[in-house]
């Protein structure tokens, strides 16, 4: 008889309070963190190296995902929430990220549920487009994206433009 095979345990989802904010709002420490959290698992855990600063930040708003902590809110999540027309026709959501020792408990599902409610909040319910990475495409079906267009290289990864009806 072999022995019972179990599914690894899922690390509990933490206490999550999410902020929106222009980025007029953002303080230099929110900025950091916001910018560091990009910059570790963009540029370095993906080993891309790409231009992160676009200068689309400045008409976005930005989505954090925040814990409190010993020295002030500790960022595990972030997106950057896009108004029609800046990245594409229609309003989008990107620079999706949450940190590494958050992966598997939830907070990426967590993360897109926010930012689909933050970005129908601020500009009403509509379609949503993104860039996402092709590999990623089941995860963002959950949340209600289907592919829309052919795969595409960015940054030397592989991605796909998928769309969330209205």
């Amino acid at each position: 008889m072999s022995p019972a095979i179990s599914a690894p345990a899922r690390t509990p989802l933490p206490d999550i309070q999410w902020r929106c904010l222009p980025f007029g709002a953002l303080l230099p420490h929110t900025l950091y963190a916001l910018l560091r959290l990009r910059a570790e698992v963009f540029v370095v855990e993906q080993a891309c190296a790409f231009q992160d600063l676009d200068d689309a930040d400045q008409a976005c708003l930005h989505l954090l995902g925040e814990t409190p902590g010993a020295d002030g809110p500790r960022l595990l999540a972030y997106t950057r929430l896009a108004p029609a027309g800046l990245k594409y026709t229609e309003a989008s959501i990107g620079r999706v990220v949450t940190t590494a020792s958050t992966r598997g408990s939830g907070l990426g599902h967590a993360l897109m549920h926010e930012s689909v409610r933050q970005l129908q909040h601020l500009w009403g319910t509509q379609p949503i487009r993104i860039g996402a990475q092709a590999h990623l495409q089941g995860f963002y079906r959950e949340h209600g994206f289907v592919p829309d267009g052919a795969l595409y290289v960015e940054d030397g990864i592989d991605h796909i433009e998928m769309i969330r009806r209205a």
